[in-house]
């Protein structure tokens, strides 16, 4: 399908604006997974013409894709990654999880940048940065896309690599998503150190509930409870 290339235009009105010089453009991927870390990338451009048939990576064949990251890597001005743990999804809940990947990503730019394009409608990032949030950026926006297709690569190969460790997982075809395989492995033998055990997935396999964790929300909710004197020895 036919689809418009990214542009700078958002960069360009953020320069034109604010007065940023260096603009970064911030992607995510992993949210939706039941196993694997989420990933964020960060990714310095500046206003030259991207590589041909560079867009959202949701849109490109796993060839294209590949093949474009490696393009990508020696064609931006700079870029970083930043992990946040199934742990840290657990205990901190997910848009926490996306701030701390998104901070370490950025932390690890050569130099701080002065603007942020964010993929998204919702601005997980917050202060002390400046923010810009472009729904489907990653179609849009010449940074978001580099950073979108960067990030989903780095994060599929990482789940690869988890495969032989667990093969009847098909990490290596599912990388950490729902499928029936997946869904079939979890029932037979339980979730393993790499997925997010706070999930909703485990109600739906009573041999494992047991092993679900609080969800950060449950925890607060409990904390709050605690807190009023509604929890207790009865």
């Amino acid at each position: 399908m036919p689809y418009e290339p990214p542009t700078h235009r958002v960069e360009r009105s953020l320069r034109a604006t604010t007065g940023a010089r260096l603009v970064a453009g911030v992607d995510e991927v992993g949210r939706g997974a039941w196993a694997g870390p989420v990933t964020v990338c960060a990714a310095v451009t500046g206003l030259r013409r991207p590589p041909e048939g560079l867009t959202d990576s949701k849109l490109l064949t796993p060839p294209r894709r590949t093949a474009l990251a490696e393009v990508l890597t020696g064609w931006v001005t700079s870029y970083a990654l930043g992990h946040a743990s199934p742990g840290e999804i657990d205990s901190l809940g997910m848009t926490a999880a996306l701030r701390l990947a998104a901070v370490r990503a950025l932390g690890g730019l050569p130099e701080w940048p002065d603007a942020v394009i964010l993929d998204g409608k919702h601005d997980y990032l917050g202060a002390p940065w400046r923010v810009r949030t472009v729904i489907k950026g990653d179609q849009s926006c010449v940074a978001v896309a580099a950073a979108s297709v960067i990030a989903k690569v780095r994060r599929d190969a990482m789940l690869v690599e988890l495969a032989p460790e667990h093969p009847e997982f098909a990490f290596d075809s599912n990388v950490g998503y729902p499928s029936p395989t997946h869904r079939a492995a979890l029932e037979e033998l339980g979730p393993t150190p790499h997925h997010r055990r706070s999930w909703a997935y485990l109600d739906a396999l009573p041999r494992w509930r047991h092993l679900k964790l609080p969800s950060h929300r449950d925890a607060l909710a409990t904390e709050s409870l605690e807190s009023a004197g509604q929890l207790g020895m009865f």
